[in-house]
């Protein structure tokens, strides 16, 4: 967390101040001063960043929790915000088919720790009945229809050597926010290299569509397996990439 400016301390306005705090926190969750899925610095330190008291500092988290913004669990408060583009030209979305081509639908992200789906962990070559961190996400459309669903299982060596996968363990509820856009990103920054494979085919005669992922490193060892689901007749799939400029 920057240290604080004038510009950063709350301004004399008829706003509440609790209400003032929470917008500069809402400013820097957004500039990426925290990236989603961290933990929140202490209300003592959020209260000396600000110049306010704790209890103003717990009243704007509460306004924030009450928005969606901050999640709460036993290790503490952080962001649920969605992280920002990963500037690597050969970024990938996580997961798969994670943008709707609706601008207006709604992104849903949750993390267990579970006994994954048996293809998945014969993929990761897990041990059968072996948990591991399994994502699931699902877009919905505003009248409540879903537009895309996907499930990630990730691999024993994604959960080793990459630390911000592996504290999601411990915040693996079911319930709690989870957005994991930034992984392929923390994948990268533990020095993997990602090579991944992507297969779609229709299901059944339904307008559905299955895109199956798999991603391994450099060393030929699985990283994580995702099954994604869109209904074609709601939403289009849409891939994208950059490609680096030459020299």
């Amino acid at each position: 967390m920057a240290r604080t400016t004038p510009n950063q301390s709350p301004q004399s306005t008829d706003r509440p101040l609790y209400a003032q705090v929470a917008a500069l926190l809402l400013d820097e969750l957004r500039d990426g001063v925290v990236p989603p899925g961290e933990r929140l610095p202490s209300e003592r330190h959020l209260a000396t960043h600000f110049g306010v008291s704790r209890e103003t500092v717990r009243q704007a988290l509460e306004m924030l929790r009450r928005s969606g913004v901050v999640a709460t669990d036993r290790r503490g408060s952080h962001a649920t915000l969605p992280g920002g583009p990963v500037e690597a030209p050969e970024s990938l979305a996580f997961p798969v088919g994670a943008r709707s081509a609706d601008p207006c639908a709604v992104d849903r992200a949750t993390v267990t720790w579970e006994v994954p789906p048996a293809g998945h962990a014969e993929v990761l070559g897990l041990a059968p009945h072996r948990p591991t961190l399994v994502h699931r996400y699902r877009s919905v459309a505003p009248d409540g229809r879903s537009l895309r669903a996907a499930v990630t299982s990730f691999s024993a060596v994604a959960l080793a050597e990459v630390a911000e996968l592996a504290r999601y363990r411990d915040r693996a509820d079911g319930a709690t926010p989870a957005q994991l856009r930034r992984a392929y990103d923390w994948m990268r920054r533990a020095g993997l290299t990602l090579h991944h494979r992507d297969a779609i085919s229709q299901i059944g005669d339904t307008a559905s569509v299955r895109v199956t992922r798999r991603v391994h490193d450099q060393y030929a060892r699985p990283l994580e397996i995702t099954d994604l689901v869109v209904n074609a007749e709601r939403d289009a799939l849409v891939y994208e990439f950059t490609l680096p400029a030459a020299g």
